[in-house]
């Protein structure tokens, strides 16, 4: 019985070829998928202050964008304002030294 043991020992503690190449290969695996990973990570990392800078960029052609918006809004109104055919009257007086025929002007003398 204790050859018995003997020899099943023998056979757990000797590798077959297949299992060392399986071993072999799962670890270049993991080498190879290491690699990969690290390169990712450093390229992660070299995009970082890439990504900061547009994030700035895009901060200031937001800025930009709203000043330009409020710009176009008054410019609307003003268009609005100056073609208002219920104004125009209005409009022609604050745009002429010319005043209309039932006004007259004042001038203050001290």
């Amino acid at each position: 019985m204790s050859r018995q043991r003997r020899s099943s020992r023998q056979t757990v503690s000797t590798t077959h070829p297949e299992h060392q190449w399986v071993a072999t290969e799962i670890s270049i695996k993991l080498v190879i998928n290491g690699i990969l990973s690290a390169v990712a990570v450093v390229s992660l990392f070299q995009l970082i202050p890439y990504q900061w800078s547009q994030q700035a960029q895009l901060k200031e052609i937001r800025v930009e964008v709203e000043e330009t918006e409020k710009r176009v809004s008054q410019l609307r109104d003003d268009f609005r304002h100056n073609f208002d055919p219920h104004k125009i009257e209005k409009v022609m007086q604050e745009q002429s030294p010319r005043l209309h025929p039932t006004q007259r002007r004042i001038f203050w003398l001290n």
